[in-house]
Order: structure tokens, then sequence, then C-alpha cells
């Protein structure tokens, strides 16, 4: 065959793109179980942080997050009844889930505030204890905002009313706008902030504009996202979601009518 001729060309070409694919492919393969154990490492890292256990900011070191992490306590629960579900935690994939025709649930259109359409009959939270007790528990929460869907933790106190961080580990929302919600100064804004009324109610809101000094409703509002009002509403509709009856509120309940034990 003629070095020059089209039908060289086209066999030279041919055997490059093989070549190139069976090497993507190896190295996709090959890269595959550090990229995944990267993205735990990741995840845990985030939820580290929202409770507090680890700086806010900057590296820390993988023996620093292996000893924080042995506060954790992950259990799964079954939102319907609030209750412990015999389901071994280290085994749990909670995406998957809501993906399985066994354990998946369709959420009613009318409760479905965080426009995530379907979710798994059962939930990861991670109790978090020292000194023996349960003093934060950390939930897993996901919802639309603009252009994505945000995945974060929600960390609240002992009394299940009262947040101690909250953060988001995937979004893909405008850099600048949206974005910004995984600005540290905004995330500072909301510890300390109750999300539950007198009546056991989800009562958060994300004000435009800011919260006014004198608002009588401070303790329930945070500062929406400047310029950025479908973000800013896409997380309180979520966390008014995953609060409700129809997410964490049946095991919230049932964590405060048995002293803090599930």
């Amino acid at each position: 065959m003629a070095k020059d001729s089209a039908a060289h060309t086209l066999l030279v070409a041919f055997l490059l793109c093989v070549v190139c694919s069976v090497l993507v492919s190896a190295a996709a393969v090959t890269m595959k179980p550090r990229q995944v154990m990267n993205q735990e490492m990741d995840i845990r890292t985030n939820l580290l942080r929202v409770a507090g256990l680890i700086p806010a900011a900057g590296k820390v070191d993988h023996a620093a997050i292996e000893a924080a992490y042995k506060k954790i306590t992950p259990v799964v629960i079954d939102l319907a009844t609030g209750k412990r579900a015999e389901i071994d935690p280290a085994a749990y994939d909670p995406e998957a889930a809501a993906k399985d025709p066994a354990t998946i649930y369709r959420i009613p259109a009318g409760k479905d505030l965080a426009r995530i359409r379907t979710r798994s009959r059962y939930a990861l939270v991670y109790l978090v204890r020292e000194g023996g007790r349960v003093s934060q528990i950390v939930l897993r929460i996901h919802g639309k905002g603009l252009y994505s869907t945000l995945y974060g933790f929600l960390a609240l106190a002992a009394d299940t009313r009262t947040v101690k961080g909250l953060a988001f580990y995937s979004q893909g929302e405008t850099p600048g706008l949206g974005g910004e919600v995984d600005n540290p100064r905004w995330k500072a804004k909301w510890p300390g902030k109750t999300v539950y009324d007198d009546n056991w109610q989800p009562n958060i809101r994300l004000v435009k504009g800011g919260v006014p000094p004198n608002s009588p409703g401070a303790g329930h509002e945070v500062d929406a996202l400047s310029g950025a009002s479908m973000t800013s509403r896409g997380v309180q509709n979520l966390l008014l979601y995953w609060l409700g009856e129809d997410g964490y509120g049946p095991f919230l309940k049932y964590f405060r009518e048995h002293g803090g034990e599930i």
C-alpha cells in the first residue's frame, strides 16, 4: 500500500483511534477506584467541616480526618417512620437507592418543594457523639437551585432545631451569584438559626436584601444570596422539604421523643 494513498491514511487514522481508545479506557478503569475514594473523602471532609469537627477552611491531612470521623455514627433510617432501618450504613448508597425500584419513593407533586421528584424511602444520617451522648445530627439534603441540583449537609444541635452548620459539597450554580452558596462568609450566617417554630413546623426564610437588624423573625431568617433569587429560593425550599413531614420530620420527632437516641 502506497504511503501517500488515501487507504494508507485511513488505516493509520483508524489504528491511532483504536490505540488511543484502548489507552483512555485502560486509564479510566485503572483510575476509577482512586476517583471513588477521592469523592468519598471529599464528602467526608465536608461532613466533618459542617459539624465543626475539623477547620472550616484549608487543607486537612488524612489522619486528622480519620480521627475526627471516629466521633461520627452513621445510621440508616426509614423516613416514613423515623426509626432505624435494618440496613448496614457502610453498604448503603443513598444516590443508588434513590433510583432503585425496590426503595424508590415518588414524591407527591404538592409536597415536592425541593423539586427532586423522587427519593429513597431510606436516608443516611450521621450522629455526632461527644461524651457518650449525641451532640449533633448531620442530615444529607439536596434539591434544585437555578441550574443544578445542590447536594449538601445540614448540621443540627441535639435539640433538632438549632443550626450548627450548612454546606453544599456539589452544585453547579452561577459562579459569583448562586455559586456563593460555597462562600464561607455566607455559610457563617447559618449557625445559631432555628429551623422550626414553636409548633415544630419548618420555619426558615432567605430574605432578599438582607435580614433587617430589628426583624422579629431574625432567628428564622438568613440573608439571601445577592443577585441569585432562584438559587436562594431553591435553598429555602429544599430545607423546608427535608425538615417537613415528607422528609426528616418523623425522624427528628422520634429522636426528640426518645431522649436523643434511635
